[in-house]
């Protein structure tokens, strides 16, 4: 949708981010994309002038009340609840705490110092409405990631979300002046499922690092992270969950041994990331299905990386497999693309915009491990294919640049901003 014109922008953000911290490692834990997507979006909000608050939930005695994160970012540890020890599931019990250390921040400056609040996630939304009522100012909320649409698409064995997290959800919707989806089908479902105002919705897509995630010489990176350079390569990068289904590349893996034996020399299914959510349950699931399936000895796990070391693993990969069940977005899918590599991700949620099929990469519909296999082995036999849709796939993320995401949610603030002081000059 088009926003409307902007009479100006905040001075002063606070966000909220109560579950996970963006000083976190991305790829194991709580940690993913959207600590990815408030760090970047904060960094760049920042070089525009703007201050930047984070409010996170502390998981450390170890850890200093206040962090300068970048130039004009600071994260700030909130104590509620034990340090250690304590789910997802178990944070709205402490949600009151948390709120209490926002609210008193606040109360140590002088009124009026937070122009805006950004939440992001159910759970900080639950605090930025009350917040917002607090401070007299917008509330400009972010799911990321919706209750009603997991349940509807969930992965066997997978628990669903509790009725809990729904109402809370559904409550963030009414309490909330804007809702920034991550694409334009979060934004339907924000309206269909949780009756939100169209008006009030409207789609930011998430950046990539450019800078970071560019294409590289495939040789170097293999010899960066350990790879021959004759191997076959396939990637997933992830946090491993059933959510994120990394079973289904193994799956695939194997189907692609039983009738191409040969390949087992050369294949590498290379996992990068660490268990999160109910994948904690069996941490080493994914390792035991491999062995199940007899391809444990193609099958390398390596830990969460960090950007940099992550780009090379996107450079070293012929293929990256992002086959989940649903996602908000994509940022893996995103990141891959911008290194030059083709993907081959599940048709569904985000990743319908993450990637272009058959001009970035390729979209499967299902799970059904014997048509991964099929696409990801037409796509190995076909180099030239996938050098079209790498260069297609670099060409697509340069749209998605950080600076475009800042930009946009700039003007969602604004907007926002401008309907509040209407409101109060209406009210005097």
């Amino acid at each position: 949708m088009r926003l409307p014109g902007a009479r100006r922008y905040p001075r002063r953000v606070a966000m909220l981010s109560v579950h996970t911290s963006p000083l976190d490692q991305p790829g194991a834990g709580d940690a993913g994309g959207m600590n990815v997507y408030i760090v970047e979006l904060a960094r760049r909000l920042a070089a525009r002038g703007i201050e930047v608050e984070i409010f996170t939930r502390a998981t450390s005695s170890d850890l200093p009340p206040v962090v300068e994160a970048f130039p004009g970012v600071r994260v700030r540890h909130v104590i509620a609840g034990p340090f250690e020890g304590l789910a997802k599931e178990d944070l709205p019990a402490q949600l009151c705490a948390f709120a209490r250390g926002v609210l008193r921040v606040e109360a140590g400056h002088e009124r009026g110092w937070y122009d805006l609040v950004h939440s992001h996630y159910w759970l900080s939304g639950q605090v930025g409405a009350l917040a917002k009522e607090r401070w007299g100012v917008p509330l400009v909320h972010s799911m990321h990631t919706l209750a009603k649409v997991k349940n509807a698409l969930l992965a066997d064995g997978d628990a669903p979300e509790p009725r809990a997290r729904i109402i809370g959800e559904e409550q963030v919707v009414e309490a909330a002046d804007w809702l920034v989806a991550n694409a334009d089908d979060e934004a339907r479902a924000l309206v269909d499922l949780y009756g939100a105002d169209p008006r009030t919705v409207v789609t930011v897509n998430p950046g990539v690092d450019l800078d970071v995630f560019r294409p590289g010489d495939q040789a170097r990176a293999r010899r960066a992270v350990g790879l021959p350079q004759d191997a076959v390569v396939l990637a997933f990068v992830g946090r491993l969950q059933p959510l994120k289904a990394p079973d289904v590349l193994v799956r695939a893996a194997a189907w692609l041994l039983r009738h191409q034996p040969a390949l087992r020399t050369r294949l590498v299914v290379a996992i990068v990331g660490g268990p999160s959510g109910s994948g904690t349950v069996e941490p080493d699931g994914i390792a035991r299905l491999a062995g199940e399936l007899g391809v444990a000895d193609v099958v390398r796990f390596v830990p969460p990386q960090a950007q940099r070391e992550l780009a090379l693993w996107y450079q070293a990969a012929d293929l990256v497999a992002v086959p989940s069940h649903n996602e908000s977005f994509g940022l893996v899918a995103l990141e891959a693309q911008a290194c030059g590599t083709p993907v081959v991700a599940a048709a569904t949620g985000g990743l319908l915009t993450a990637v272009r099929d058959g001009e970035s990469g390729v979209l499967v519909h299902g799970h059904d491990p014997r048509t991964w296999a099929r696409t990801l082995d037409e796509l190995l036999a076909d180099p030239e294919r996938r050098a079209r849709l790498g260069a297609g796939g670099v060409a697509h993320a340069r749209k998605f640049g950080w600076s475009v995401t800042a930009a946009r949610t700039l003007d969602v603030y604004a907007t926002a901003l401008a309907s509040t002081d209407r409101s109060v000059a209406a009210s005097q």
